[in-house]
């Protein structure tokens, strides 16, 4: 993973530009000897604001750069000039991610819309000139307010891909393989475990001219809530996905076995996600005959399923027009 460009984790430091202070200028000219006080506001710090970018599909670009400062506001000046506000530093980052407090784990917000824009730290306040302090009974302060100090924050973001439907199996079922096969991304494919190592999204056509996002992740295998494998790190991808593909492949020794260690892995990582859509494939099914079809049928779990091969591009078709389905449907599909 050391070479890899995606990354979905970083920590950074953020510090908000500080206030400007205002001014107590009272007001001298040739002509006016006490012309009262005319001290202008300080600027507002420079705010640090994370910004939307559907460009973007990694937080590797945050990774050499973590520390974030926002501009000082500028003083206040004579003639109730005001300060400048301090530039505010903006962060781009790729649709999905979500912006969480490093010292509580509090989640502060995520961004979800391209262009959406949010403040992660606010810029001090600039501080009120003495032309605000005026009255009939103090007719010449000569004291201004400073801005406010700047703000710190320690911040993790996390990408969370944003997907119709999510693929959820374990290693070596041929996740990647349908990808790579109902849509143009290019997964690596090979006939070892964990070939997958990083999610990958790809955009399927379907019938007039729609389509819809799929999104693979790394193998799961049991444990992987525990820290198995690469299943925690990847498993909080799915999470984003309106519809769940768990993927099984044909020759597996107990199919609703395996169904069942899948579906209590996402559980254990977060029971919400028992609440998402499921559907089935029981992947290179073109070695199985109608006979063996019919029989495996009798001991699947209750929800949509078919059998697709991927390499003889069998029930691809069947299988997007479930996905379709269930990607529109109101309700949940639950076992």
């Amino acid at each position: 993973m050391a070479g890899s460009n995606f990354v979905d984790y970083v920590k950074i430091f953020c510090r908000s530009g500080a206030g400007g202070p205002g001014s107590a200028h009272l007001h001298r000219d040739k002509l006016t000897m006490k012309g009262g006080p005319d001290g202008g506001d300080g600027g507002r710090g420079g705010h640090i604001i994370i910004r939307a970018n559907k460009q973007l599909w990694t937080l590797i670009h945050l990774r050499f750069s973590r520390h974030i400062f926002g501009k000082d506001g500028g003083s206040g000046g004579q003639s109730r000039s005001s300060g400048f506000e301090g530039a505010d530093e903006i962060i781009e980052v790729p649709l999905g991610t979500v912006a969480r407090d490093a010292e509580t784990g509090e989640v502060i917000f995520d961004v979800t819309e391209d262009g959406e824009t949010k403040i992660l730290v606010k810029g001090g306040r600039g501080g009120l000139g003495n032309w605000n302090f005026r009255s009939s009974t103090n007719q010449t302060p000569r004291y201004a307010q400073q801005g406010e100090e700047r703000v710190e924050r320690v911040v993790i973001l996390e990408l969370k891909c944003l997907a119709d439907v999510g693929l959820v199996g374990f290693p070596s079922v041929g996740k990647s393989t349908l990808l790579s096969v109902v849509s143009a991304a290019k997964p690596k494919i090979a006939d070892y475990p964990f070939t997958t190592l990083v999610p990958n999204l790809g955009i399927v056509g379907y019938r007039d001219n729609k389509s819809f996002v799929m999104a693979d992740i790394p193998g799961i295998i049991e444990g992987a809530h525990e820290g198995r494998g690469l299943g925690l790190r990847f498993l909080r991808h799915i999470e984003r996905n309106s519809v769940l593909l768990f993927m099984v492949a044909a020759d597996s020794k107990d199919i609703h076995e395996e169904y069942k260690i899948l579906l209590n892995e996402l559980k254990e990582f977060n029971p919400e996600l028992l609440d998402k859509k499921r559907l089935l494939a029981i992947t290179k099914s073109d070695m199985l005959d109608e006979e063996l079809k019919d029989e495996i049928r009798l001991d699947l779990p209750n929800i949509p399923c078919t059998f697709i091969s991927s390499v003889a591009q069998q029930g691809l078709v069947e299988l997007k027009d479930m996905l379709w389905t269930a990607i529109n449907e109101d309700n949940a599909i639950a076992d």
